[in-house]
């Protein structure tokens, strides 16, 4: 009886034992898949990230897209990514006309190339380390007379090994917005403009208007003989009187004219730029003291004209009211 009663718990135990044994397989194939399918989603997702660059569409002509783009190309600096996590971007970059790190652009349109050597490491590229070149290629085609293709690439390769990494997208979206950015800019300069000319306009119509009256005023019938001659004085002293008020008043017109139009460079000096940005190229450096005309007002940059007839932007505060 003993004997049987063992046999049977040991029974149980096998059956229970293989069940155990089938639900972890179980279990473990679930996990396989799982890490299969989980791979698998990476990979798709890393094709979909990385070496896709940016292709858009602008809204400009390519005149003012190719204008902005060689101001972008040699700032100096590229955007979305950086060698060190206290750093907001790479400097040191500088415009090339080619590159090896890219295949040779066959598929029309302008190219340009902003490259920075010896690189450390750049964030947002896939696989990225050691030391390398960092470049970005810009494509425009003109996509008739108002719209133009933009297409811009990132890819970092290494010095010593050559090993090809591509961008996350980063590099290309953060260059994009910086060019988008000083497109937005130059139309609001242009629509400022156009008001201001609009305006300019205007006030010459009324100022011919106003010679107008003013000729036909001069030339009413003077004062006949029968006009008595108690009101001959006061008639001219009062006019007397009202042409040296307007004198005054003109010339303090002026003077105030002056001074909402007219600047003087702060020292030591400023940067005249060619555009209302940071980045833009510099024109030339005027030094402390130099007399400007405002033509242009923005909230943060005017709009200026030197002596010599150059045009440019400055900064507000590098500019003070002539004393």
């Amino acid at each position: 009886m003993m004997w049987n009663a063992l046999g049977d718990m040991a029974r149980v135990d096998t059956r229970n034992w293989g069940l155990k044994t089938r639900i972890a397989g179980g279990i473990g194939l679930l996990l396989v898949l799982h890490l299969v399918a989980y791979h698998a989603s990476a990979k798709e997702k890393d094709a979909i990230q990385y070496g896709m660059g940016l292709i858009i569409n602008v809204p400009f002509p390519e005149s003012e897209v190719e204008q902005v783009v060689q101001d972008v190309v040699q700032n100096g600096i590229i955007r979305g990514t950086k060698e060190y996590n206290k750093d907001e971007f790479v400097s040191g970059a500088a415009a090339a006309s080619s590159t090896r790190v890219f295949p040779q652009w066959t598929e029309g349109g302008k190219v340009f190339y902003k490259i920075r050597l010896r690189a450390l490491d750049p964030r947002n590229f896939k696989s990225s380390s050691d030391v390398g070149t960092l470049a970005v290629r810009y494509v425009i085609q003109p996509q008739g007379d108002k719209n133009t293709v933009l297409r811009i690439d990132a890819v970092f390769v290494e010095d010593f090994r050559k090993v090809s990494h591509p961008s996350n997208g980063s590099v290309e979206t953060a260059e994009y917005k910086d060019i988008h950015d000083q497109l937005d800019a130059r139309d609001l300069i242009k629509a400022q403009t156009a008001e201001a000319l609009k305006e300019k306009q205007e006030q010459s119509a009324r100022n011919q208007a106003a010679a107008v009256v003013e000729e036909k005023s001069s030339s009413a019938p003077q004062l006949t003989a029968d006009t008595p001659t108690v009101a001959a004085p006061a008639s001219t002293a009062s006019t007397g009187g009202t042409g040296q008020a307007s004198a005054e008043s003109l010339e303090q017109q002026v003077q105030n004219l002056r001074k909402q139009v007219e600047r003087l460079v702060k020292s030591p000096g400023a940067a005249l730029k060619s555009a209302p940005f940071h980045t833009a190229t510099t024109l030339q450096s005027l030094p402390g003291g130099a007399e400007v005309l405002i033509v242009i007002s923005t909230p943060y940059w005017l709009g200026v004209e030197t002596h010599e007839g150059q045009h440019g932007w400055m900064l507000r505060d590098d500019l003070e009211m002539v004393p």
